[in-house]
């Protein structure tokens, strides 16, 4: 049995909602089928166009913030194209992913209802690549602007008499590749130009500025743009800087040699499992370059993309990046979660890539048809976080793996909810073994335990054919038991995910 000590006094940072995010990019069928049919579709059920069945199982996980349009697509987005009458609207070719025809319908009105409808808020990511000054503050205007202005009468020509108000705005994507290939340095004076001319319109709503952070272990990059940003006195004296990105992908095998979403050995499940760890470490590294330059923690270090990348499927387009979702894709969602909130007092944002039919999807569609993958199930367990302040804890641990491939078997991490409630996301990794462990609140007596889990056998998959046998069922008083000390018993069964709140 291991030990679980939880100190409820230890209040440390805020385990803000936003780590939960999305991201949604004009790639393969994760816009066009996976959110949006049409508002004319008459076969699938839809609101505005929007899928009904997609916007109520994202309400379910309370979906925080959204990212959109990319991706390498935002640095070849041009909005002013995907407004107005969709039949005027301008066709252009995706040339990123699959070389198919974009139509454009939609875009700025359509993701701002899409928002609304989900109650998220935006996260919308400027053309800096392709794109100029005065079209990414353009759209800042048409978007937030409510007074008398060239875009605010735009956007009222095109239906909407008020302005949204988007959370956060990222000034460009990934701009040390497709983004344009730039050096840091450039890209830093770049981001200090066009950040001065996205004005904040409404002081209740502020824009939060997100720089373009590095691609992996890319230390230089991250420490090359903060050096010339000089981000104490950007963000205290012009606000200009909120936050800066970091991208990473957990892919077994090379970029270029990406093994099966499905078709996997046990090594090749704890190589995955290793790679997905390892975003501890550039959290840790990166934040400790961020530390010299913001020892404050006021910039934000934002994950806008992570996840599992894998071969496509087999007989599907290859640049629509379409694969399955196993268990294996579930333990990599759950030790990430827990990284980020052990993280919370510099991870400000996370959006896992990407909602729908695209990488490691929260949920796949066929036509009418839509299933929720493991992946989904594990957001469902993490949701209670939200918001919540991270407690201070530890966890007896074990080390587990195939050869060069060594994890640790269990992750963790605890938060205190608002309404008092203590809440513990619990992984178990192995492949293989059960495990028992001891729950030991310090000053905490519970006057009710529940809980939720989620397992099943590594290859274990939801499916068209098959339907969803893998997902959360609630823990019985066989596996979580309070003994007359207060102390909980679980019992984690190998590859699993669970929740447990412990009710004040």
């Amino acid at each position: 049995m291991k030990r679980l000590i939880i100190n409820t006094l230890e209040h440390k940072s805020i385990i803000h909602k936003e780590l939960q995010g999305n991201f949604s990019e004009h790639l393969g069928r994760c816009i066009y089928e996976g959110l949006y049919v049409g508002e004319n579709n008459t076969e699938i059920p839809n609101v505005n166009g929007m899928r009904k069945d997609v916007v109520e199982a994202l309400k379910a996980i309370k979906m925080p913030v959204l990212r959109w349009p990319g991706g390498c697509f935002a640095d070849e987005y041009h909005w002013q194209d995907g407004i107005g009458p969709k039949e005027t609207r301008k066709k252009m070719i995706n040339t990123h992913w699959g070389g198919v025809v974009e139509d454009n319908s939609f875009g700025t009105h359509e993701f701002m209802e899409l928002c609304r409808q989900l109650g998220c808020e935006s996260y919308v990511n400027a053309n800096v690549g392709s794109g100029s000054v005065r079209e990414m503050s353009e759209w800042v205007e048409y978007m937030t602007f409510e007074g008398v202005s060239p875009m605010s009468a735009l956007r009222k020509k095109n239906g909407h008499e008020e302005a949204w108000h988007p959370t956060f705005l990222g000034v460009g994507n990934e701009n040390w590749g497709c983004g344009g290939n730039m050096r840091p340095g450039h890209y830093a004076n770049e981001f200090r130009r066009y950040s001065t001319y996205c004005r904040t319109y409404d002081p209740k709503y502020p824009l939060y500025k997100i720089a373009c952070g590095p691609n992996v272990d890319d230390y230089h990059w991250t420490e090359t743009v903060l050096r010339t940003l000089d981000p104490v006195t950007f963000l205290n004296e012009h606000g200009l800087i909120n936050g800066l990105s970091l991208h990473y992908y957990t892919i077994p095998g090379d970029f270029e040699h990406k093994k099966s979403a499905t078709d996997f050995d046990v090594t090749t499940y704890y190589e995955t499992l290793q790679k997905a760890y390892y975003m501890d470490e550039l959290i840790r590294r990166h934040g400790a370059i961020m530390d010299q330059f913001d020892p404050e923690k006021k910039i934000g270090l934002i994950v806008d993309e992570w996840g599992s990348w894998y071969n496509v499927e087999p007989g599907t387009n290859p640049g629509f990046l379409y694969q399955q979702n196993t268990m294996r894709d579930a333990m990599i969602a759950g030790i990430t979660l827990n990284i980020f909130n052990r993280h919370s007092d510099r991870v400000r944002m996370a959006n896992i890539a990407q909602m729908i039919n695209v990488l490691q999807s929260v949920i796949l569609t066929d036509g009418a048809e839509m299933v929720k993958t493991p992946t989904y199930h594990v957001f469902d367990l993490f949701k209670e976080h939200q918001d919540g302040t991270l407690l201070g804890s530890y966890i007896e641990n074990e080390t587990i793996g195939e050869g060069e491939w060594q994890i640790p078997m269990l992750s963790e991490s605890c938060s205190l909810a608002k309404d008092g409630s203590v809440v513990i996301t619990l992984v178990n990794a192995s492949d293989s073994k059960a495990e028992e462990i001891e729950i030991m609140p310090v000053e905490f007596k519970a006057s009710d335990v529940s809980g939720r889990i989620l397992t099943g056998e590594i290859h274990s998959m939801n499916t068209f054919e098959n339907g969803e046998p893998v997902h959360c069922v609630e823990l019985g008083s066989d596996a979580l038991k309070t003994g007359t000390d207060g102390n909980i018993t679980v019992s984690l069964p190998a590859c699993s995910v669970a929740e447990i709140i412990l009710n004040k």
